[in-house]
């Protein structure tokens, strides 16, 4: 399946000095990527997993000097590495540090090594590296889950992204039997979520009634195990704790993070380094209150006041043990908000590493994003109802250049207020 990310990996093959080490949840595809990069676009590759190849693992407590760590893997694996038409892909470099510490010295190589490298929990190693990291020789690049737009690329729904594309620049409405089609495209999506194991097997049995969704609770299953592996015991009760308080979190009134929700006892010095371990591990994503509605959002943030999502829409469904039919039936408008609220969330991230919400007087606007240098209010809606006060006093208050209002309404301009159907928010750049 298409990647947006293979563009950027393509792009690094013109200037490969720098090792690319690719960071990302564990299941959003980052193997599978770069063992088609590697295999379409060189002559010879060498792949290793450091987590199943202890011996090639141990080579790296001998070694930095990228020679004698060539001359030791072609001894291992008995084969022959030419430099210049050979790609090396390291997967879950994450377990060693001194490979990771490796790549500095690949990078300033005078020999012309090609070296890839993924690991499930890349950004909690970069987080806690105790010896120096490599910084700036190292091209890093993040995965996440397959956005709704690779999801209708999967499909094969290229003409329709093309529509909505091009009524999203004129907001024109989309003729209605496009833009119910979209729509339920959209609703099998909440359900699914962007793990690509879940895109497949919807492809596959091409009924969203047939899908094998035990494959999400077992990628559930493999993030909590993570938790437990590679952390202390006690770490890794307080990350799975949090983990699983996420769907009680965003179904509070004010889903503002408290760590009470976690454990009536729970206190913030306890279970900082926790939270910090699920966001570097890109499990969750972190939505921030700013305190002023101008730029830059992030001088602004308050630390203390924040929202987390999970990083995967399905998933968040699996999570809640919240039966398909009810989202794609309408049973249950109030958690469809919350899943609604938390896809937006999944969109918006991959693209600035930052979201941002904003209260003022009682009021309440769900996100503030940076287009085109302007701080725009979007407002989420789950379904056709689009009234709302806060983003009204917003436009009052404030005279935003124009505001965004994302729903299942079709596309339309009126009254300085962009509307966004929910199948769109890809397009919001």
């Amino acid at each position: 399946m298409y990647r947006k990310i293979e563009e950027e990996l393509k792009a690094w093959k013109n200037d490969y000095k720098m090792p690319l080490m690719l960071v990302g949840a564990r299941q959003t595809g980052k193997t599978y990527i770069l063992e088609e990069f590697c295999k379409k676009n060189f002559e010879n590759y060498v792949y290793i997993n450091l987590e199943k190849e202890e011996n090639i693992s141990d080579v790296f407590k001998d070694t930095l000097v990228p020679e004698e760590i060539i001359e030791k893997i072609e001894i291992i694996k008995n084969i022959n590495i030419n430099p210049e038409n050979t790609i090396i892909f390291i997967d879950e470099i994450h377990v060693s540090e001194r490979a990771i510490s490796s790549l500095k010295y690949f990078c300033e190589s005078e020999k012309p090594y090609k070296i890839v490298c993924a690991g499930s929990l890349l950004g909690v190693k970069i987080n806690r590296f105790k010896s120096s990291f490599p910084v700036g020789k190292i091209n890093i690049k993040y995965l996440y889950p397959m956005s709704f737009e690779e999801y209708l690329i999967a499909l094969g729904e290229t003409r329709l992204i093309d529509e909505i594309k091009k009524h999203y620049e004129t907001n024109e409405a989309l003729m209605k039997p496009i833009h119910e089609k979209a729509l339920d495209l959209y609703k099998k999506y909440l359900v699914l979520g962007g793990m690509p194991a879940m895109i497949n097997n919807f492809i596959e049995n091409n009924s969203i009634s047939h899908v094998n969704f035990e494959l999400q609770e077992q990628i559930i299953t493999s993030y909590l195990a993570d938790m437990n592996k590679y952390t202390l015991n006690s770490e890794g009760i307080k990350n799975s704790q949090i983990y699983n308080s996420i769907p009680k979190e965003l179904a509070r009134v004010n889903n503002t993070f408290k760590y009470s929700i976690v454990d009536k006892d729970a206190r913030k010095i306890r279970y900082e380094s926790s939270l910090d371990w699920l966001l570097a591990s890109n499990m969750l994503l972190k939505c921030d209150l700013t305190e002023k509605n101008e730029s830059p959002l992030k001088a602004f943030v308050n630390s203390d006041k924040f929202k987390l999502y999970l990083s995967d829409v399905g998933l968040l469904r699996a999570l809640s043990n919240l039966d398909y039919s009810e989202i794609l039936l309408d049973k249950n408008e109030m958690y469809k908000g919350i899943l609604t609220e938390n896809y937006i969330a999944c969109e918006l991230y991959p693209k600035s590493k930052e979201l941002y919400y904003y209260n003022f007087d009682k009021y309440e606007i769900d996100f503030l994003v940076k287009i085109d240098g302007d701080i725009i209010p979007l407002e989420v809606k789950s379904g056709r109802r689009t009234d709302s006060k806060s983003l009204n006093e917003y436009i009052k208050k404030y005279n935003p250049k124009y505001s965004i209002r994302v729903s299942s309404k079709n596309f339309g301009f009126e009254n300085n207020i962009k509307s966004v159907p929910l199948y769109a928010v890809f397009c919001i750049k």
